[in-house]
Parts: structure tokens; sequence; C-alpha cells
């Protein structure tokens, strides 16, 4: 658990927070934090910044970057959402979680401007919009060289896009949060193309062609330079190793080989290239030639993400992954038939309500043995009982199993992956479904960092 997951200070923040329309509930408007920020004095705009917005991968894309700028010296701001444990992990600063004691006194030094701005528009700020002004406010106070970005949902109309980023990253888009994105991946391209500014830099992640052609029209209205993978870099080559894998890149300013990555499947090889990239383009490297390969190995290779295919215990092993969505779980599902070798795999999974839930159930359904449908303890968590409805006709009755307690499900889990003892050194848990359930049971596990 990190530090400040059951602080009184980060709780009394919390608190305060609470009646504030919740993360699942936006007006799509840049008015309030606009006005907000303003009050503030425009801390988001006494540093550079790179953004990252798509549909998966941005967390452990920004913590990549984050990782490479401070192996070149540079102090780092991050910030990222959503969280495993504790609400404090959003607002990072220089690679670590803001303390809690720091987080309540940014809080305090932004709350008396929150009434002030409450009480002169049609409705109140935020949670997000508070947490991203109390970021960016933090990093300004630190002070940093550069903050690393994520947006929360979207892009153009999400609240972290006050800032002018002078790289804008925009990862892998699928479909997800249709409701407030669109309902084609074009439409949420046209949203999430947003944050890429007059002349700033694009870094674009292989897309769905639909996708790509509306990122590079908004590009080419900007004005911006536009960085593609699969054309200015992209991953050359990648090998199993142990504990991850071993790459060469191509980057905007030269190869990049031997690069050991400690995370697995094919989708994070994507990710760290897509770092890089954003990385050498906020450098101006390119036309001057590749940055320092040795600081770029060093960075990769200290490399966390936690809740991202992160193994939290063994014998059996005990994987913990945060998809949510289709194609995140389609990423998951691959890294895992790659990078394991398991004989027996039982799966927890624990959805919220509002995604997309039976493709991932049928992903999921030949690579495991057993299914153990819960629920997180979230409200928006959908009822263990009503994700076995949609999960029975898929993987039958004989192999879904439902505990309504993560908890439970945890511990039947495991007992039935150890059921057959003469495959105990091949057995497996995976849970995943939703960060909310991943964060859950990292903390029952006893995930830290």
């Amino acid at each position: 658990m990190t530090s400040g997951a059951r602080d009184p200070e980060v709780a009394r923040v919390e608190a305060a927070l609470r009646p504030r329309w919740p993360e699942t509930r936006l007006e799509p408007a840049l008015t309030r934090i606009t006005a907000l920020m303003d009050v503030l004095g425009d801390p988001q705009n006494s540093y550079p910044v790179i953004q990252l917005t798509g549909t998966n991968g941005k967390t452990s894309t920004a913590r990549m970057v984050d990782e490479l700028l401070r192996g070149f010296g540079l102090r780092t701001g991050r910030f990222t959402s959503p969280h495993l444990a504790s609400i404090t992990e959003r607002i990072s600063i220089d690679g670590r979680s803001i303390e809690p004691a720091r987080f309540a006194e940014v809080y305090d030094d932004v709350a008396p401007y929150l009434t002030l701005v409450d009480e002169r528009q049609p409705i109140a700020l935020s949670f997000f919009e508070v947490l991203t002004a109390m970021g960016y406010a933090a990093f300004a106070e630190a002070p940093v060289d550069v903050a690393v970005v994520e947006v929360g949902m979207g892009g153009a109309w999400d609240s972290t896009n006050v800032v002018d980023a002078q790289v804008a990253v925009i990862t892998p888009i699928a479909l997800d949060h249709t409701n407030y994105l669109g309902p084609d991946v074009a439409t949420i391209a046209a949203e999430k193309a947003g944050i890429v500014k007059p002349n700033a830099t694009a870094v674009l992640a292989l897309q769905p062609p639909p996708a790509m052609d509306v990122l590079l029209r908004h590009a080419v209205e900007q004005e911006a330079t536009v960085a593609r993978e699969g054309l200015e870099f992209g991953v050359l080559d990648r090998r199993l190793a142990v504990g991850g894998q071993m790459l060469s890149l191509q980057g905007l300013g030269g190869v990049y080989d031997e690069v050991f990555l400690p995370l697995h499947g094919v989708h994070q090889a994507q990710n760290a290239v897509v770092a890089l990239a954003a990385v050498e383009a906020f450098f101006g490297a390119g036309a001057h030639g590749r940055i320092e390969i040795d600081t770029v190995r060093a960075a990769f290779a200290a490399v966390r993400s936690p809740g991202r295919l992160e193994t939290v215990r063994g014998a059996p092993t005990v994987l913990i992954d945060a998809a949510h969505n289709p194609a995140g779980m389609a990423a998951t599902v691959t890294a895992v038939e790659d990078a394991f070798d398991f004989r027996r795999l039982v799966v927890v999974l624990g959805c919220m309500a509002d995604k997309d839930i039976t493709p991932m159930i049928a992903l999921l359904e030949p690579l495991a043995d057993q299914l153990v449908v819960t629920q997180n303890s979230l409200a928006r968590s959908l009822p263990a009982d009503e994700l076995a409805a949609l999960a029975v006709p898929i993987f039958g009755d004989e192999r879904v199993t439902v505990e309504t307690r993560l908890d439970d499900a945890l511990e039947t889990a495991i007992r039935l992956a150890e059921e057959d003892a003469d495959t105990l050194a091949g057995a497996g848990v995976l849970v995943t479904g939703s960060v909310v359930t991943a964060g859950e049971a990292r903390v029952l596990l006893g995930g830290t960092g």
C-alpha cells in the first residue's frame, strides 16, 4: 500500500472532495478549470509539458517518459489517473507520490479559491478539476523542470487541457467511454486530438486508420510536427528475457539496441518506443541524432508500472492487471500467452457496470481454466451475480464460480489454482477487469510501491 492510503490528512481532503461531481460525471467544458487556474495565477504555464491521451497505455507510457526525463537529470512532475491504492499516487514529483502532508497542504492552498470559482459558475468544480489544479500548483511550487500529464478522459475538454503541451502523445485509440467520447474511433480521435496545439510535436502510436486520418488532419491544421509509430519510429525487435523483454527500438534520432524493459507484452514494447520518441522530441532529437543510449537503457531498466501485469506473489503466480476494456484485455491476454507458460490459470474478474464486458469475457475464455467472478467496493461495480450471468454462456456453468467479496474471490482462485499439485509450478491467477479491482486486490495481496 502506498503511503497516504489511510493517512488522516488525505482522508480529510477526500472527504472535502467527495460532495463534488465524481469522475464518472462530466460536463464538456474548460470554463471552470480555466477560471480556477486564472485565480491561482496559471501555475500550469510555469514549466513545459508532455501531455498524453489515448485509450490504453497512457499511465505506463507516462511512467516511462518520467523515468527517461529523470535519467537525464530533470526534475519531473507526473499527473496520472485513476489511482490503485491512494489518491496521492496521482501527483508525483521526481518519481515519487506526493507526501500525504504535502497533498493536504496543496489542497488547503487552493481551497479558498474553489468557493470563489464555484460561486461564479452554474456548475461547481468537479473532483477531477480540483485534483488537476492541485497537481499543476504542486508542480509549480516544487518547482519541476517538466510535467508529464495524462488526461483523465478524452482530450479537448479534459480539465488537464489548460496547458499548451510542447509534446502531445496519443497512445492507441479504441472504443471506451463511448457515452462521452463518441460511438466510433474516428469521433473519439477527434476529441483526443484536442491536446495537439499549434507548433507542438504530435507523437502518434499505431492507430486504426479512421483514427489516424483524424489525428493527422488535426495536426496539419495546427501546423504541428508529426512523428508516427511505424514510420518515424518503431519497435525493431523484441525477445523474451527473464523478468521482462529485450528491445531494439528505432527512435527519431537513431537505433537504441539492447534495451531491457522489465514489463511484459508487446503492448509495453510499443509504449516504450512511444515514450522514447516523446522524450527525443522534447529534447529536439532527430536531426541531431539519438540521445545518450546508456541513459536510455538505465531508465527503461528502472521502469515500474504497478497494476499492469504485475506479479505480486508466487506459487501459484498471482498477476494483477488493470485491463478494463476489450482492447486492453486483448493486450493482456496476448501478453500472458507470450510471457508465461501456465498449465493452469484461474482468472478473477471484477468489472464496472458501464464497460463492454462480454467481449472481455470472450477474450479470457481460451486463456482461463476457471473464472471467479466478483465485484469491487465501488457502487459502479457490476454485481457478481450479474457478471456471472454474462460469463456462464461463454465459459459454461462448471467453469464459473461466484464470490461477492474480492478477498473471498482471491482465496478461491488461489485454491482452484493449487488443486492440481502436479502442475503447481505452472499454476497462475490473473486478477483483472478494472483499475479499482486491480488496486484493491493489490492491497489485499500486499503489493507496494
